[in-house]
């Protein structure tokens, strides 16, 4: 079993100056290979689909030692030589599984746009007291000591990445597989919403649990409505700025409109500060979702439970809706789902998730009537077979936490 973990760093400002060196690295390897690999795909397309139609990883990598390195990019030998090559091996696996339909084509990083991000070299990786040794990095202090490894144990895949005020290092290790746990038995279903984040039913002793939805408090309203207001004085800054537009085009077709600004924008040092305060606003809330999801889906955990049944929702689907899409995306269903899996199996409980068009919702709870007019503005359920007024968000856990029993269950 492997555990992850993410460690704040205390680096100096030379450690610091050499980092940025090395997430720009990393961003242009990142670039570099799709570019390349557009080209190639250009020529294999003049050519009438004939020869290789992209370029290989291993390719990129040696001409860039061989070519680049050596002439034009010399700056690339101011970092590890394994930034580069992990870059490109991470844009030669999203280019494959474009390809292979499995996500959409991978896009350009920028320099605003983008976490900084770089990989550390995992078999020269030293833990060391108050901190660690890394390839070309020297000794990095660290605010928490790295786990501890058996001997001839590595840690595995380590990354160092900035999320606007720190830099962070995270890594994975094993561990071994924690003893069998003495579990209560209980089933728990577990039914997401907006309204209230989770609301779960345990099916041995009919316990109902309620966790709320951590963007409806006053804590949260306070920082969006905060961002609102610093989002709107970037905005009056950089029209302040416009002088005109000019016409961009690409092959020859006119693709839309460009400003040019009377001043270069990575000169205007207040824009720059309004963007640290929109970051560090976007940081903070991201920071605070989180720590809720990881709190609401410790406690659950915590009962011990022999199963937990979680639904299948298809929140791709889900954020097609423009009213909805921003509680959606707050709420954060899918990150509750990896948790509580990854949770569960430390644990030994087991998880099932149910058929995407299983209606949790639409059943009564009591009778099985399916009401199929339920509209999404009826909070209560009232089933007009047997005549049960419940909680629609109950209703759906309790039918969620007897579906294990059904053959069409699936286990994460």
């Amino acid at each position: 079993m492997f555990r992850g973990r993410k460690i704040r760093l205390l680096p100096t400002k030379e450690q610091e100056l050499l980092f940025w060196k090395s997430a720009g690295t990393a961003r242009w390897a990142y670039n570099y290979f799709l570019a390349e690999n557009e080209a190639a795909y250009r020529a294999y397309l003049k050519r009438g689909k004939t020869g290789p139609r992209r370029i290989s990883a291993d390719d990129v990598r040696k001409y860039i030692n061989n070519n680049l390195k050596k002439t034009t990019h010399q700056w690339l030998k101011e970092v590890s030589n394994n930034v580069m090559k992990m870059a490109v091996k991470k844009a030669d696996y999203a280019v494959k599984k474009f390809l292979k339909g499995l996500a959409g084509k991978p896009k350009f990083k920028t320099k605003h746009r983008t976490k900084p991000s770089f990989y550390v070299n995992y078999a020269s990786l030293a833990r060391k007291n108050g901190g660690f040794h890394g390839e070309r990095l020297g000794f990095i202090r660290t605010a928490k000591p790295l786990p501890r490894l058996p001997k001839g144990k590595r840690y595995s895949d380590p990354w160092i990445s900035f999320d606007g005020k720190y830099w962070y290092l995270s890594l994975s290790y094993e561990v071994p597989a924690s003893m069998a746990e003495e579990l209560s038995g209980d089933t728990i279903g577990i039914d997401l919403g907006i309204k209230t984040l989770a609301t779960c039913y345990v099916s041995g002793t009919k316990k109902k649990m309620t966790f709320q939805n951590i963007n409806r408090t006053k804590r949260v309203r306070r920082l969006e409505k905060k961002l609102r207001r610093e989002q709107r004085k970037q905005s009056r800054k950089l029209v302040a700025n416009t002088a005109c537009h000019k016409l961009i085009q690409h092959e020859g077709k006119k693709i839309g409109r460009k400003p040019i600004w009377k001043r270069p924008l990575h000169e205007c040092r207040n824009l720059k500060k309004q963007h640290r305060k929109i970051a560090l606003i976007h940081r903070r809330l991201a920071n605070i979702r989180q720590n809720h999801v990881h709190q609401t889906t410790a406690t659950i955990v915590k009962t011990k439970p022999s199963r937990v049944v979680l639904e299948n929702l298809n929140v791709k689907g889900l954020m097609k809706n423009k009213h909805l899409a921003k509680a959606i995306s707050g709420a954060k269903f899918y990150e509750f789902r990896r948790q509580m899996i990854y949770k569960c199996e430390e644990h030994g409980i087991q998880v099932i998730i149910a058929d995407r068009f299983y209606p949790s919702s639409k059943t009564c709870s009591y009778c099985g009537y399916l009401k199929k007019d339920l509209r999404l503005n009826d909070r209560v359920y009232v089933c007009p077979a047997c005549g049960k007024s419940i909680d629609r968000d109950l209703n759906a856990a309790i039918n969620l936490a007897n579906y294990f029993q059904s053959d069409t269950a699936c286990t994460a």
